[in-house]
């Protein structure tokens, strides 16, 4: 804190997420609590932040993904437009490491850049606390904490996205035609949809698929008893309002969470 330091992102991640922010944060784990994500650091901003895309061609494919899932995430909350070249061009993207020749890539990160920067800048300290780049970052949180399960920030963004987006489709905020163009754009770029439940949730080497959705379920809200706890007594938990749009939400009930895990393994055929 008080140094000057200038940010140069190295990943796709970093390039259209971290660099935009002001946060420090680090992991925590702590004696009472448990491992706590990103719950001890500080708000402060770079001097400048130096954004060179040739980095993202050093990455392998699963590190590109897994930046795509938080670029995922800023489509289906802020911009239509970055949904469409997602789903027309994700794969493309991931197989030529964003060094095409034809745009499609710098646009994608000056639409993704450009959001953050619309939403973060005029509340840089978080003061209104029901932000739409929230979106994916409740039950993730929990995700990314599970022992044994080795899955990536931003894969974690994409599955606690998509079941953001059934809590939608539920809630009427949403189609099932909305909820399966998405899951297919998902898919055609590789990201996860789905928390490989029965390696993270229980020692037990098989659960019955009712018991598998109970631990689910307990896990998700956890997240939300999490989410209550930081955003200042509200879950203030981002849907989507159609593709491109949102609304924050705070009376998300158990209940809820239960159908919408039961729709989340029909959707995956579970």
């Amino acid at each position: 804190r008080g140094v000057p330091y200038i940010r140069v992102p190295t990943t796709l991640l970093a390039l259209v997420d971290a660099s935009v922010g002001v946060k420090n944060g680090v992991d925590f784990d702590s004696p009472t609590c448990g491992c706590q994500k990103n719950r001890v650091g500080s708000f402060y901003a770079p001097s400048s932040a130096l954004l060179d895309k040739s980095f993202i061609s050093t990455q392998d494919e699963r590190n590109v993904i897994n930046g795509l899932g938080e670029i995922m995430k800023l489509a289906l909350v802020r911009s239509l437009d970055l949904f469409h070249l997602l789903e027309a061009h994700g794969a493309r993207l991931v197989d030529e490491r964003f060094q095409d020749e034809d745009g499609v890539a710098d646009r994608v990160i000056e639409l993704s850049i450009q959001i953050m920067l619309e939403e973060l800048g005029p509340n840089l300290w978080e003061e209104r606390l029901e932000r739409c780049v929230d979106f994916g970052h409740t039950f993730s949180k929990i995700m990314e904490m599970l022992p044994g399960l080795e899955i990536m920030h931003g894969e974690a963004v994409n599955i606690d996205g998509f079941f953001s987006v059934i809590l939608s489709r539920r809630r009427g905020l949403c189609s099932y035609a909305e909820r399966d163009r998405i899951l297919a754009a998902m898919r055609s770029i590789g990201l996860p949809s789905m928390v490989p439940i029965t390696s993270s949730f229980s020692s037990s080497p098989k659960l019955s698929r009712p018991d598998e959705q109970a631990e689910m379920v307990a896990m998700l809200w956890r997240g939300l008893e999490d989410a209550v706890e930081h955003r200042h007594g509200k879950q203030r938990l981002p849907l989507i309002a159609g593709i491109g749009q949102s609304v924050c939400v705070s009376d998300i009930t158990k209940e809820e969470l239960e159908e919408a895990v039961a729709e989340l393994y029909d959707v995956h055929g579970l």
